[in-house]
């Protein structure tokens, strides 16, 4: 189990079957990531037993341990951007009532953490189908970086041709990512507590938004 500021990513259980239905009936969660609603519960129930029963596939939580979304690591054979025991390839998913508030970059930071840190992993992939901006929007805060686009993928759980978009995290640049975030709290943290003058901190973080930006991340 691994917290963050206002998460909890933990392996999913049957009894959560209940609430995986709430979210992932939707039909605007699944079919943008190529996967079709969930049609019961006892579809969600099935789900969770054999899909999300894989290795470093987690539940992304509330603090009081409720579900709204899924996120998890492909390995080797279960992924088809590597074929390497040291690279794998991030996947999430939240509910819809919880879009826009950060809450899958939160979790994938902590996920891209344990690759690095725990898994040993040498690069994370990550990627999206034409047309599925918030994804999109996801990678391009957590720092990924655009390696290739595919035109003519089949998409076989909802039986369609899409375009693919495919991005990539060395493990050096993810360690650039946090540099660049902690620089930012540790300047935060200045002037909240009156360390530094607001034209400092302006001046500061002008700086570090401009190196940010040289190095593409956010």
């Amino acid at each position: 189990m691994t917290e963050t500021e206002r998460l909890i990513l933990r392996p999913w259980h049957e009894n959560d079957a209940e609430a995986l239905y709430k979210y992932a009936s939707d039909p605007d969660i699944g079919p943008p990531a190529g996967w079709p609603p969930h049609t019961s519960v006892e579809n969600s129930r099935d789900i969770i037993r054999t899909v999300f029963s894989a290795p470093e596939t987690y539940a992304v939580c509330l603090k009081d341990g409720s579900p709204i979304g899924s996120i998890g690591l492909k390995l080797k054979g279960s992924t088809d951007m590597t074929n390497r025991d040291d690279e794998c390839e991030l996947g999430y998913w939240i509910g819809k009532p919880f879009w826009g508030q950060g809450m899958i970059p939160e979790a994938s930071r902590a996920l891209l953490c344990h690759a690095f840190e725990d898994l040993g992993m040498r690069a994370v992939w990550c990627g999206y189908y034409d047309g599925n901006e918030k994804s999109k929007r996801v990678q391009e805060k957590l720092g990924f970086v655009y390696q290739y686009t595919t035109e003519g993928l089949e998409v076989t759980l909802v039986n369609e041709i899409r375009t693919g978009h495919t991005n990539l995290m060395t493990k050096e640049r993810w360690q650039k990512v946090n540099l660049f975030r902690e620089q930012k709290k540790t300047l935060d943290t200045f002037r909240e507590k009156n360390a530094i003058s607001q034209a400092q901190y302006d001046k500061s973080l002008g700086d570090l938004r401009n190196l940010m930006e040289m190095h593409g991340v956010e």
